[in-house]
């Protein structure tokens, strides 16, 4: 009984110009960056609803995720904000070897709720120090945080905004800061901007005055045999998936 649906079901997907991908209740547990934490519920809502598997999505800083991840927790695929913790994963022969790739390349954003702080002139706003504090994500753990340390050595400002600048855990909370008015001024993702319609109150940081914000996925040990996690990975490199990610701010490389 259960063959002969099966097999129309198969039939029927066929019909309808779809391909008989297997369906399957086996969840798939990703930890991501929390710049991206909206971009992947939208894109695993996406991928589910076409015939995939559940994500189950842990987010928080990439450094603190990996950490997790090196002391056992159970994630299939780890999404970061950088290269650099997804390599070190590599070279510790904690992921599948040949399953690093960029899924996206974020752009830093220097945002205020007071137009007159970011709109006309940015840097020199900097340079003045006429707000209160300047929050950014905390270097030791976040990518976008060490971007906003770079991106004030470059300015020349990173000893002198020093006795202003503040940390948030994770570029979420950096955000948040922001939006509620407790913080003047701050380093966001840029995607964060887009996703809430804030472009238009922001100054994008040219890519010069940072290192780029390659950001890499790696599918870990635990998911060797996972054929749902590696189908979830197949399905972020379609043309679909690559659409929503722009979509939502972020550039897009070709993979390592």
């Amino acid at each position: 009984m259960l063959t002969r649906l099966f097999t129309l079901f198969v039939l029927l997907a066929a019909l309808l110009g779809q391909p008989p991908r297997a369906y399957s209740a086996e969840v798939i547990r990703v930890a991501v960056a929390s710049n991206f934490l909206l971009p992947m519920k939208v894109l695993a809502q996406h991928y589910y609803k076409q015939g995939g598997h559940r994500v189950k999505i842990s987010s928080g800083s990439t450094g603190k995720l990996y950490a997790q991840i090196i002391n056992g927790a159970p994630f299939d695929i780890f999404f970061a904000a950088n290269s650099r913790e997804p390599q070190r994963l590599e070279t510790a022969g904690l992921c599948v070897s040949g399953s690093r790739s960029t899924y996206a390349v974020g752009r830093v954003a220097l945002w205020s709720r007071n137009l007159d702080l970011v709109a006309k002139q940015p840097i020199r706003t900097l340079e003045n120090g006429n707000y209160k504090r300047l929050v950014i994500a905390n270097p030791a753990t976040a990518p976008y945080g060490q971007a906003a340390v770079s991106i004030l050595k470059a300015l020349q400002l990173d000893n002198k905004l020093e006795s202003k600048l503040m940390t948030a855990e994770n570029i979420s909370q950096t955000y948040r800061y922001i939006a509620s008015g407790n913080v003047d001024l701050g380093f966001v993702a840029w995607s964060q901007l887009v996703a809430h319609k804030k472009e238009k109150e922001a100054w994008l940081v040219p890519e010069k005055h940072h290192p780029a914000i390659e950001q890499q996925s790696v599918l870990l040990q635990r998911a060797t045999q996972n054929k749902a996690a590696r189908d979830f990975l197949d399905y972020l490199k379609s043309a679909e998936a690559s659409k929503l990610i722009l979509s939502f701010g972020y550039g897009l490389k070709k993979n390592i």
